[in-house]
This record gives C-alpha cells, structure tokens and sequence, in this order.
C-alpha cells in the first residue's frame, strides 16, 4: 500500500470540495479555486460527515500504485493552497543586478546588454524589496504550487548562480558550492 496515497486529506472549514463523474476534483476556498482530473483507475471519496477526502486504486499495478500517491499529493497541495497558499522568495545576487515588480511584470537587469522583462500569470502576486546594502528580493505567492514552482525555475534560468563568485538568481536559503578560481603562477 502506498504510505502518502492512503492517508486521508482533512478538509477544513470554508473549503467546499466536489468530485465530478468525469474524475475531475474542484477545491474552492479563500484564496481561490482550483482543479485537477484524476486518473480512472483512482477513486476518490469525499466524507463530508469526518471532512476527510480519501484516493483509492483499484489494483496493485505498478502504475496504479505510482499514481495513487501522485494524484494524493497534488489534491493535497491544492487544498493547502486554497487554505494558506505558497510563496517563493528568490534572491538576485550581483553587482549592478536590479529587479522590480509593475504589476504583473517583472523588470529585471541582470548584467545583459538588455533589460528583462517577465510577464507572470495573473494566479501569481509578486512583489520585489530592494534594501541598500542588501540582495533584492522577488516575493511570488499563489495558490497553485505547480505554476508557481514552474513559473520561480523559469525565473532562475534567466541567470543561474555562477560556481565562481555566487553571482545570479537563486532561492532564499540555497546553498551554491563555489569553486577555486585560478591558482596563481609563480
């Protein structure tokens, strides 16, 4: 059995969750609406008495087993997004690498001949706090984990921190090894 498919998800109060018969679960709450379909050979049971949402395979198949705790793992996620939503924090390190947030546009220089321009889905709040003597930061939160995770590595690509000096975009916390330059000659 699989240990993250079979456990329960816990609705709390004020998320309205419904299963259509074409296996596609919709999970509305506070922070907005979201749904995923599931596969066929995963069942899903709402309680609404225990406000518990359960999956279910119907074999033990190699693949069946595979995407019962995928399909868990992605209703979960959207539930606690409705609920407490996700955010991303990046950091720009560099000198003379700027960042800033209009609207849903992120105006970047990050040492090209050109300014960046990002445009961000409309799910995704963003927001940049450039400090002196600090990194400028890039906030995003949302409710759905998977835009936003793809939409935070697409951001990175567009300069990923070099093993040399640290320099480039990188996630709150990440810890980039850095290299011995050359070795003087004597």
């Amino acid at each position: 059995m699989s240990r993250i498919g079979k456990l329960p998800i816990k609705i709390e109060q004020g998320v309205e969750v419904s299963v259509s018969p074409e296996n596609v679960v919709t999970v509305k709450g506070p922070k907005g609406e979201l749904s995923q379909k599931v596969d066929p050979s995963i069942a899903v049971n709402f309680d609404k008495d225990n406000g518990e949402l359960t999956l279910s395979r119907s074999t033990d198949d190699k693949d069946h087993r595979a995407k019962h705790g995928l399909y868990r793992a992605l209703v979960h996620n959207m539930v606690t997004g409705v609920t407490t939503g996700f955010k991303v924090v990046q950091e720009v390190i560099g000198v003379g690498y700027k960042v800033q947030a209009q609207g849903q546009v992120l105006e970047m220089a990050l040492g090209y001949s050109h300014t960046i321009f990002f445009e961000l889905p409309q799910e995704i709040k963003v927001e940049t706090i450039t400090e002196k003597g600090k990194n400028p930061l890039i906030i995003m939160t949302s409710a759905d984990k998977q835009l936003l995770g793809q939409v935070a590595a697409k951001i990175r690509s567009l300069r990923k921190p070099e093993p040399y000096k640290g320099k480039g975009i990188r996630f709150q916390g990440e810890v980039v090894r850095k290299k011995a330059g050359k070795a003087a000659a004597k």
